[in-house]
């Protein structure tokens, strides 16, 4: 018998709709990406959004084997992982504060290391993210058709779909913010400002996200 991986047409053109929708809505993910691009500049921008996607692999992944489900069940795991994120998010804008702004020149070169950094950060911050792991356990299964059987499998399929969708629009916001950074890169005045925008922009997070309620539901 063939493993059925997606849903009907009609089904999946409404999942496309509905992830469209939810990913062109600004959130922590987003934010993440316009200010990594804003600093670094679009090669940078480009790369956390894979690292972003690479962490949404990993959450697709667990809501197909079921351990999302773990993490709903656990007000503690759910404050553990949630608390870990936030604190992530604060050690990258204090990071950021307490960095060296490379000059205009040095700032369009986003030397491999700077690569690399923005992947890893990237998926850090997307994989502590617990309440990503809750929106794929309760959103994924709204369009899987139980009686094709392969449940996992559908939730998989899904979940590949969603993440070549966020690719294309993340891609867009990365685009957007890195082209905004080398227009500021070429104005003087602004080395300060890419220091403590930044910086700030992802304490800010860190601590909207310490400080969001706990509601699992």
């Amino acid at each position: 018998m063939d493993v059925v991986v997606l849903p009907d047409p009609s089904r999946l053109g409404l999942f496309v709709a509905a992830a469209l929708v939810l990913l062109l809505t600004p959130g922590p993910a987003v934010l993440y990406i316009v200010t990594r691009s804003l600093d670094q500049g679009r090669r940078a921008g480009f790369v956390s959004v894979l690292g972003v996607h690479a962490g949404t692999l990993v959450h697709v992944a667990a809501a197909a084997a079921g351990l999302s489900a773990v993490l709903v069940a656990s007000a503690t795991a759910f404050r553990v992982v949630k608390y870990l994120g936030a604190a992530y998010l604060v050690y990258l804008g204090v990071r950021q504060l307490l960095s060296r702004v490379a000059d205009p020149v040095e700032a369009t070169l986003a030397t491999p290391p700077h690569l690399r950094r923005a992947f890893v950060d990237g998926f850090v911050v997307n994989v502590l993210n617990p309440k990503t792991a809750l929106f794929f356990l309760a959103f994924l299964p709204q369009f899987v058709t139980v009686s094709r059987g392969a449940v996992p499998a559908q939730i998989i399929g899904l979940g590949v779909v969603f993440v070549a969708l966020g690719l294309l629009t993340d891609g867009l916001y990365a685009l957007t913010a890195g082209t905004a950074a080398r227009w500021l890169r070429a104005r003087r005045g602004v080395a300060l400002a890419r220091r403590w925008i930044p910086g700030t922009m992802y304490i800010g997070l860190g601590l909207a996200t310490a400080f969001s309620g706990n509601n699992r539901k």
